[in-house]
């Protein structure tokens, strides 16, 4: 049949070259088109093929992975505490990672993962940008498992958008409905294993199937539910575009040096369609297929230069050099690149790739600097604490018989996960008597302080009128020194006596 003048043009944009389907997927975050109040353009990711797509596969199998499973490694502590080897420990006041037993003390601990993970997401974009973003995010990951849902049931890109555009009927509801059912799922799955994190695993799902959890494992169940539905069936680059605050601190992380994800213009312009036996010469290598905007989770155009949108997952890189495999071009037209060598290939230049420079060395070295300190505090980390609390009001209590009487309270923390023995002296203060309250028919009493528990003990230290005249300004030093009689090990805190000045 022939081909009419006003199909001639359609059927010429239908290939960008040869065997290479043109997409009309359109960057719908373009700057020139973005309103912050209209209508969002949903966005069809199509399946991309490629070393960064089986990356972001492997990243999504491991961090999933050990998401789930973790709550099910076990680790003995014994019969009074929780086997589980990582447990958020609200009831008991603690934090379980396997060997380690963080008490409420010991935030600090928390406190320097938590700088070591916001300096090495600092290193890891000052070199390769948002690659945190684009393939351990865990917006990103369920994003990705959102979608590889959708495709299930739905289809690629073009299958996908077809259903869309389709009337209600029985093949849209079934396969919609399948798609929201397995997000919901997938949604149940994600908080449930998320609220397993703060209660012995294998007790809550028991509970949970009996309907005999507590209300608030059902409550947060509901919420971490909801949430990872919302954010990565529906809402997906929107968080990343309007929500996260990351992209807006990110510019100031990385520099000209940095490994970014770049369209290479020297080498793609001018663009255009590519026809059979055509010469490559006074043009570039970019046939304008649209195949980079179509594999884009975040619907931006690469080729517009670095965008706030961007997450760097290098989706783009696996369509872009598969076309140019197509069209018998080298790879590369797409790719990993600093800001400085592509400024200097427009004028004929190389500028090779610098990582050791001076925010990589500041980065590197701030990280082992804290990981050092908590390794120093780790290791010298006791399994007994002793805290002393000294009466304020008042200072001090004058006895009939001259003699001058101070009030302590002291903690003693029992870490062991055994019932632990103690005596309390002191040292430092001659003359100087001690009576606990509670143990005043004992001569030399021994505590007792139950597992993985604190002893508060009310003592009252008492100094005779004739060893006051020692004293100097009315103040004197001394320690209180608590013995472990199970193997002999002492902590000492140091204090102070207060009588008149004299």
């Amino acid at each position: 049949m022939a081909v009419t003048a006003e199909e001639r043009p359609k059927k010429r944009l239908s290939e960008a070259a040869p065997g290479v389907e043109r997409s009309e997927a359109k960057a719908v975050n373009a700057a020139e088109v973005r309103s912050l109040y209209a209508v969002r353009e949903k966005v069809y990711p199509k399946r991309a093929y490629g070393k960064f797509r089986s990356l972001k596969w492997g990243v999504m199998a491991v961090t999933l992975g050990i998401y789930y499973l973790l709550p099910w490694l076990r680790w003995d502590r014994g019969e009074h505490l929780s086997n589980q080897a990582v447990l958020i420990d609200f009831p008991n006041r603690r934090f379980f990672f396997f060997f380690l037993e963080i008490w409420p003390q010991e935030f600090y601990f928390i406190t320097g993962l938590l700088v070591i993970s916001a300096l090495a997401l600092f290193l890891a974009t000052a070199l390769a940008g948002r690659v945190w973003c684009g393939y351990t995010c865990p917006q990103t990951v369920w994003t990705d498992l959102m979608i590889a849902v959708e495709r299930f049931w739905q289809g690629d890109r073009n299958a996908r958008m077809r259903l869309d555009k389709a009337p209600w009927g029985f093949e849209k509801i079934w396969r919609k409905g399948g798609t929201h059912l397995s997000w919901l799922l997938v949604s149940i799955s994600t908080g449930g294993a998320f609220v397993f994190f703060f209660r012995d695993a294998p007790t809550l799902l028991g509970e949970f199937m009996r309907f005999e959890a507590p209300p608030i494992a059902y409550i947060f169940l509901a919420i971490f539910t909801a949430t990872t539905y919302l954010l990565g069936g529906i809402a997906r680059e929107q968080v990343c575009t309007f929500m996260c605050p990351w992209p807006r601190i990110q510019g100031a992380m990385f520099d000209q040096h940095s490994l970014l994800v770049s369209y290479r213009d020297w080498r793609g312009e001018q663009r255009g369609p590519h026809k059979k036996d055509e010469s490559w010469e006074g043009r570039g290598d970019c046939i304008d297929c649209k195949q980079c905007i179509a594999v884009c989770p975040a619907g931006i155009d690469i080729r517009d230069g670095g965008q706030l949108e961007c997450i760097q997952c290098a989706l783009c890189i696996d369509a872009c050099n598969s076309i140019m495999d197509k069209i018998d071009r080298p790879r590369g037209l797409i790719a990993y690149d600093t800001i400085d060598n592509l400024e200097a290939t427009t004028k004929g230049k190389t500028s090779p790739v610098r990582l050791l420079r001076p925010r990589i060395l500041l980065y590197t070295a701030m990280i082992v600097l804290v990981g050092l300190i908590m390794l120093v505090a780790l290791w010298n980390r006791t399994i007994l604490e002793v805290n002393v609390l000294r009466d304020r009001n008042p200072l001090y209590v004058a006895l009939s018989d001259g003699s001058i009487r101070n009030g302590y309270t002291i903690k003693i923390l029992n870490k062991r996960h055994e019932a632990r023995a103690f005596r309390v002296g002191t040292k430092g203060l001659l003359g100087a008597t001690l009576r606990i309250v509670g143990f005043e028919k004992d001569a030399d009493p021994t505590i007792t302080v139950v597992p993985d528990d604190l002893r508060a003990l009310r003592i009252y230290v008492t100094l005779p009128e004739a060893a006051l005249q020692k004293l100097k300004d009315g103040v004197s030093e001394f320690d209180f020194i608590v013995t472990d009689l199970g193997d002999t090990s002492t902590v000492r805190n140091d204090t102070t006596f207060r009588s008149p000045a004299r």
